[in-house]
């Protein structure tokens, strides 16, 4: 009895060290006394007891959040880097045998590519085209690891920590530029409202009754409001004869 008991318990060991069960999203990497014979899954796998070891690998989305890195720009600005790579494998086989721990080397990989990549770039560059640098550092990273049977997917720079320094030259920088801008808008409104006026001149001087039409128009809002004082505008044409007699006044 005690013997049938040992050769079942042993029958159910065999059975479980037989039998694995991969999800969908896993791949089973068989090696068979040490050689590769391929790669299984998803569902039911069955293994030689003793002869046959699997490596279970993820087909999933991996997301790793790179450390900040210490960069020095090609203007030679320093500053802090940090970003988030996203990768799966695409191919389970290479993922175990040609690198140890992919994971591990995918961070490192990702460390060193931005350093070198965000150190080729100006620091403008560097903060107003982050899409043109995600995508170099997704070819380079991504090119370096298709031996690895894993596919970069994306690459995206999250964080850039600027010098203390910097950040004050760079609001300096920023309330200048909008004190100049300001500028320039007066000086287009002072252009503006002076072509006005010179048009409007040369309709007074070809039409002289405008000029009185405004001269009404002028005291009907003087009168409107809550002034003490009302200027009454003298016209030029009472002031002409008088100019004249001074004239000849100073001539004798």
């Amino acid at each position: 009895m005690q013997g049938i008991i040992a050769l079942a318990v042993m029958g159910l060991i065999m059975l479980w060290a037989m039998i694995k069960i991969l999800n969908e999203y896993e791949r089973g990497v068989i090696f068979r006394l040490g050689r590769v014979i391929g790669s299984k899954g998803p569902g039911i796998i069955f293994l030689i007891p003793y002869v046959d070891r699997m490596v279970k690998i993820s087909l999933r989305l991996v997301v790793v959040d790179v450390d900040p890195q210490d960069v020095i720009t090609r203007d030679n600005v320093s500053v802090k880097v940090n970003a988030v790579l996203y990768f799966r494998v695409v191919d389970p086989v290479k993922a175990v045998v040609e690198v140890e721990n992919y994971y591990f080397a995918m961070s490192q990989l990702a460390q060193t590519s931005i350093r070198s990549v965000c150190g080729q770039a100006d620091l403008d560059e560097l903060l107003s085209e982050r899409d043109k640098l995600n995508d170099r550092l997704q070819e380079v990273i991504d090119t370096q690891t298709d031996p690895w049977g894993i596919k970069v997917t994306s690459v995206e720079l999250k964080h850039i920590d600027l010098p203390a320094e910097m950040q004050r030259a760079m609001a300096r920088q920023a309330e200048a530029e909008r004190e100049r801008r300001a500028k320039v808008i007066n000086a287009e409104g002072e252009f503006q409202a002076a072509a006005r006026l010179s048009e409007a001149a040369e309709i007074i001087g070809k039409r002289p009754v405008a000029l009185q039409l405004r001269y009404l128009q002028t005291m009907q809002e003087i009168g409107t409001g809550q002034n003490t004082t009302t200027i009454l505008p003298l016209p030029m044409e009472l002031l002409t004869p008088l100019a004249r007699m001074l004239e000849k006044y100073s001539e004798k």
